[in-house]
């Protein structure tokens, strides 16, 4: 998943899929879940000393917040196509670099929305300073990026494929 300049996420059909299989659960069966948690916490009495009530709602509002992201991020998706394997890095693309020319420890990482990040790979997004750095640039090529601490940082391009979820 890639977000675009427009408000546009870019998905890929499966994890279009995901997603609202996700949003159909916490709109659906998960509701009615922490309803009935709402509901036994209440009945055991007094709602100012009730821990399991006020950590029922605290849940609640998190489900309804989540419930919010992914209707937003669904209305605005774009699914299509992962992009085309052609060296050159894009949202969508599994990319590996190297730091100042340190060819020996590289750093490989999805380049991605933040709503597609896995435990299996690390996400970086397309609008933080490293990911604008790298967007555009092909296989050998040198990108350089500002960090945090205001000096710029070079990366070589090492590889750049596109993500299989």
């Amino acid at each position: 998943m890639t977000q675009t300049s427009d408000n546009v996420t870019w998905l890929t059909q499966a994890a279009y899929d995901q997603l609202k299989a996700e949003l159909e659960y916490l709109s659906g069966p998960a509701r009615g879940e922490i309803s009935a948690k709402i509901a036994a916490a209440r009945e055991e009495g007094d709602l100012r000393e009730n821990g399991g009530y006020h950590a029922a709602k605290e849940e609640q509002g998190k489900q309804e917040l989540r419930v919010r992201q992914l209707t937003q991020l669904l209305e605005h998706a774009k699914v299509g196509e992962a992009p085309p394997d052609d060296g050159v890095v894009e949202p969508g693309m599994v990319v590996t670099i190297a730091f100042d020319g340190d060819d020996d420890d590289p750093l490989t990482f999805l380049l991605a929305s933040r709503e597609y990040a896995s435990a299996e790979i690390d996400t970086y997004s397309p609008q933080s300073p490293l990911g604008e750095g790298v967007n555009g640039k092909k296989v050998g090529e040198q990108a350089e990026y500002e960090l945090p601490n205001g000096k710029m940082a070079k990366v070589k391009i090492l590889g750049a494929k596109p993500y299989a979820s």
